[in-house]
């Protein structure tokens, strides 16, 4: 056939498809925009972040921690890259000079795909490497400003001898550098090892010597480095010793001080005998000696490290471990207060007393600054009756804060009204981004649920429908606007607050432009919305089309760049959360979780409380922040972002800071003094944080104790209120945080009240933050806590301890289920059950009441299966020794409280021991002669009493010191007089009882 038809065409060559070129093509263009949208992200989450901290006054800051990150990137980086290279150039020249003749150990066809490219093979390691040591040296940062900055704490530890400031600001420096040193040996050896390998210098086949001689001495050298730096992180380990968690206490214990530090100090020898051997193995040429030191130094950390420690724990320290361990617990204990501030705390016994003598006169005025109002269970009213527009809303958890209202400190149930971006009706990016900006003003309910007068309680069942039992002091729907007449006004749009949009354009070209953001009507002014315009400085000019590009990646929106109400006036505001501000702003300081507004000179604030903490502080116990903090109203926080952990053993309330809610205006202010952690972060961030001296007297008087810090000690402080090692070890004493009644599994909150401290002589009621202790495992009362929360008192700070004998006085788990289980309690609770309502109560105080304590929870009834419900608050209980008390107000439970005592409530007089006087003395003071009943003088006298007090009121208002120790005396003698009355009464009371006497007047008024 091939005859036939001719000589057969040869075979066309296989052509490679078409396409291949064309694929390549579009893999590379992926590529290359893969890789330019990262590098444009990147770039502008960077620059953006530049604008805020510079329009902030923060530029500084950004500046610092830019140029040490990328100091410390380049010099770890740096250094990683360059050894490990130079040790592989090295291994390289140093190849044998038969390399390259021969496949002696089957590398050969490896080596020549490698060789013509080895530069850029050594140069593409480096480059890795150095990213990965660069990064890991810049995220050390702080590590490396608190040991540039850190000084003395001026105190030493109790083993070393050391100043505590080189365990804290030192130690873990050094460590640093010496992990990294072991890191880059162990990096070059590796490497090392593979270029000999490659190139014949390790031939593990050769029947022969199967190390050359350079690669011997190269190995040698880098492993004695290794096993040095091993050796110095020996010598560190000692030190870390005393800040190390172990069964029974933070730092160190007996078996530490006996086993485990002298096995330390061994093989830090046995280490740098090790390397030595490596070091002469350089120029010995033999394994052996090396081998011998690895083995001992692999089996004496064995046995030194882990099984003698055992033996001595085992044999010498359980067997009588309270003997042992005795001075190495007192020195946990006082380390432990020393850093959790608890040094100065006394224990003060309390025997409450349970009798109840009080009139409903004197227990009303005693306990009328209660807060009755729940700022968690209370956010639904707020949100339902104070709020005009669905796009509003204020807090889960609202904030407790103290005003002047018509001369008296009042306790105020306050939060912000903000923006809710889910509310707006339109849900497209001109209103999000544009229009729906800010929020305006602040709604704020009197705690006690009393009105203006703070002398008449709302009751529940009388109460309209729009007041629910609790008094507003401002709000769309008030009358007497009593939050802005005590403040004098302020400015109420709120652009910065927990709840802002991610972010917001704001501002307008031209200055005839028309105003576009919704601006919610305040009080006082009229019902429609108005528009506005903002006018501060905002976080960052939008200005050209660069910025307007680099706000389209950072938020991927591209409207910055098409929306004509994106124009050169326009600002952006971003990084709104208060917290999230002043964590950027300080990125040292670990902040409070619950930010609480104020009205401080005219202005919204929020005032954040920030924490300088370290695990470090040598011998104090070691917790976690989360575990000691988390409660029934904890707050979800992002963490501790200036540690590694959530643990902790050191902390103090450093900062003060404050955020405008219009400006967003950050400023910090010193409030610790003598914190030397802080001193270091003002002197790695100089210029950041103002003096304490700079703190207004407006911003002073909203100042408190801060929760997350109370929450910490007290939770410390249930243990270590114990000061004797062996009662301490023994656990006989031991408290503990309770739970929360109703919320299982989490701690009882603290809350802030008016409060008087029972067993100190004269002391003044003051706002304080408080809480109890049960003892461990147990639910009867402890002991009560309270610090004085004003940061305008002398006292403030002053932790004050009433510890409770040992009788069965219930605690809240133990009076929730008392309230539960009183039939009345029961009775009147069973009728929302009835009607389909869900009772919820509210938070169970206690708190001191003459010489005893009470128990008081709201309870409030919420309508189900309703969007417009909200929880009203229907009942008050109360708890007095044996009695309770239920009553729709405070009031009224404290009148069935004293009827449930056996006692007739009586509206006037002060119930308390006393006789009757007999003589001219028993009347009435004022040398009046006593007329009518004994309750009718008593009522005169208390009337007397409480005219002549409210005289002493003004004229201390006036400044008449004289004129106020007068009315004083008059009320204490009026009072006096009424008390020895009382006890007149107190016998009639008995012999009509007792069927002596007729119960007649002349019978028991004596002569008069």
């Amino acid at each position: 056939m091939s005859e036939t038809f001719g000589p057969e065409p040869p075979a066309a060559a296989p052509q490679a498809p078409a396409t291949n070129g064309r694929s390549r093509a579009l893999v590379i263009t992926a590529g290359v925009l893969i890789a330019l949208f990262f590098a444009l992200t990147t770039f502008s989450g960077f620059y953006t972040d530049r604008l805020w901290y510079t329009s902030g006054g923060y530029g500084s800051v950004f500046s610092t921690m830019l140029w040490t990150r990328v100091a410390l990137f380049a010099v770890f980086g740096l250094v990683m890259a360059a050894v490990v290279a130079l040790n592989v150039v090295l291994a390289y020249r140093l190849r044998p000079v038969f390399a390259g003749m021969g496949d002696t150990n089957g590398m050969g066809r490896y080596r020549d795909a490698i060789t013509p490219i080895r530069r850029w093979v050594v140069l593409g390691v480096a480059v890795v490497l150095a990213l990965f040591s660069g990064t890991s040296g810049a995220g050390a940062w702080r590590t490396y400003l608190l040991w540039r900055n850190g000084s003395e704490f001026g105190t030493q530890d109790a083993q070393f001898g050391r100043d505590i400031g080189f365990f804290v600001f030192d130690l873990p420096w050094l460590h640093f550098l010496v992990d990294f040193a072991m890191a880059v040996f162990v990096v070059s050896l590796l490497a090392a090892a593979l270029t000999h390998y490659l190139y014949g210098g390790i031939s593990l086949q050769s029947p022969g010597e199967r190390l050359s001689g350079a690669a011997q001495a190269q190995l040698s050298l880098l492993l004695g480095l290794f096993v040095l730096a091993k050796g110095a992180d020996y010598w560190l380990d000692r030190f870390d010793l005393v800040s190390q968690s172990g069964a029974l206490i933070t730092g160190i214990t007996y078996t530490d001080d006996n086993a485990v530090l002298p096995a330390k100090n061994i093989l830090l020898g046995i280490s740098i005998i090790c390397a030595v051997l490596f070091f002469l193995n350089v120029w010995r040429r033999t394994w052996m000696l090396p081998s011998v030191g690895i083995a001992l130094l692999a089996l004496s950390a064995i046995l030194l490290g882990v099984i003698w420690p055992g033996i001595v724990q085992q044999f010498q320290v359980n067997p009588s471990e309270p003997n042992r361990e005795r001075d190495y617990i007192a020195r946990n204990i006082e380390a432990t207060r020393a850093a959790y501030d608890l040094e100065d705390v006394e224990v003060e016994p309390f025997s409450p007393d349970n009798t109840l003598g009080s009139s409903l006169a004197q227990l009303d005025g005693e306990t009328k600054s209660i807060p009755l109002v729940d700022p968690q269970v209370v956010r639904p009213a707020f949100e339902q009756t104070q709020q005009v527009r669905a796009y509003y809303s204020v807090a889960d958890v609202l904030d407790v804060d103290r005003y002047d209202i018509d001369g008296t400190e009042r306790a105020l149930v306050l939060g912000v009204r903000e923006l809710n971006p889910e509310g707006v009706p339109e849900q497209n990016w001109a209103n999000l981004a544009t229009v729906y900006t800010h929020g305006n003003g602040i709604i704020a309910a009197y705690a006690n649920q009393r009105d203006r007068s703070d002398s008449e309680q709302v009751d529940t069942e009388d109460a309209g429908a729009n007041e629910v039992g609790i008094e507003w002091a401002q709000g769309t729907q008030s009358n007497e606007q009593d939050l802005l007449e005590a403040t004098g006004g302020f400015e109420q749009s709120v652009y910065y607050g927990e709840q802002s949009p991610t972010y917001s354009v704001v501002g307008k070209a031209e200055e005839g432009d028309p105003d576009v953001e919704l601006n919610l009507p305040v009080v006082g002014a009229e019902d429609d919305a108005t528009v506005t315009t903002y006018e501060g400085d905002g976080d960052a000019p939008v200005g050209g089309f660069f910025n307007k590009l680099m706000f389209a990646i950072k938020f991927g929106e591209p409207n910055f760049v098409l929306s004509e109400r994106v124009n050169s006036g326009s600002k952006v505001l971003y990084d709104r959360n208060p917290s999230q501000r002043v964590e950027k702003v300080a990125p040292w300081l670990t902040v409070d979780s619950d930010p609480y507004p104020a009205v401080v000179d005219g202005r919204i604030v929020w005032i954040l409380d920030g924490y300088t903490v370290t695990d470090r502080y040598p011998g104090s116990e070691r917790e976690s922040f989360e575990e000691m903090t988390d409660d029934a109203l904890a707050q979800e926080t992002a963490g501790l972002q200036t540690l590694p952990t959530d643990e902790i053993n050191y902390m103090r309330n450093a900062v003060k800071a404050t955020v405008d809610a219009y400006t967003g205006n950050v400023t910090l202010y010193e409030w610790d003094t003598e914190d030397p952690i802080l001193k270091a972060w003002r002197g790695a961030f100089p210029g950041t944080v103002e003096p304490r001296e700079e703190i207004s007297e407006e911003l002073m008087s909203h100042l408190r104790y801060p929760e997350d810090f109370f929450k910490a000690q007290r939770y410390q402080f249930a243990r270590y209120h114990v000061t004797d090692p062996g009662d301490w070890y023994q656990s006989n004493n031991r408290w503990e945080v309770p739970e929360d009644p109703d919320v299982s599994g989490t701690f009882q909150a603290p809350y802030r009240l008016f409060v008087d401290n029972p067993a100190a002589e004269g002391s003044d009621e003051s706002f304080a933050l408080t809480s109890v202790y049960v003892p461990y495992q147990k639910n009867n009362l402890a002991s009560f806590v309270s610090v004085n929360s004003d940061a305008t008192s002398e006292q403030y700070g002053e932790m004050s301890v009433l510890e409770l004998p040992n009788e069965q006085t219930p605690g809240p788990a133990l009076v929730a289920n008392q309230f539960s289980s009183d039939q009345d309690v029961a009775d009147a609770i069973a009728q929302f059950n009835r009607s389909g309502a869900r009772v919820i109560r509210g938070n169970l105080l206690t708190l001191p009441v003459n010489d005893g304590l009470m128990y008081v929870q709201p309870v409030y009834a919420l309508r189900e299966l309703s969007d417009a419900s909200f929880p009203i608050l229907r009942y008050v209980l109360t708890k007095y020794g044996d009695n309770i008390g239920l009553g729709t107000t405070l009031r009224d439970s404290l009148e069935d409280l004293i009827r449930s005592s056996g006692v007739t409530p009586s509206n006037t007089g002060d119930g308390g021991n006393g006789g009757n006087n007999g003589g001219g003395d028993g009347g009435e003071t004022g040398g009046e002669a006593p007329s009518g009943t004994v309750p009718e003088q008593i009522d005169r006298l208390l009337q007397r009493a409480e005219t002549a007090f409210n005289a002493a009121d003004e004229a201390i208002a006036d400044g008449e010191l004289g004129e106020y120790q007068r009315q004083v005396t008059i009320a204490q003698d009026a009072i006096a007089d009424a008390l020895a009355l009382t006890g007149t009464a107190d016998e009639t009371a008995d012999e009509t009882g007792d069927g002596a006497g007729d119960g007649t007047a002349e019978e028991t008024d004596g002569e008069g």
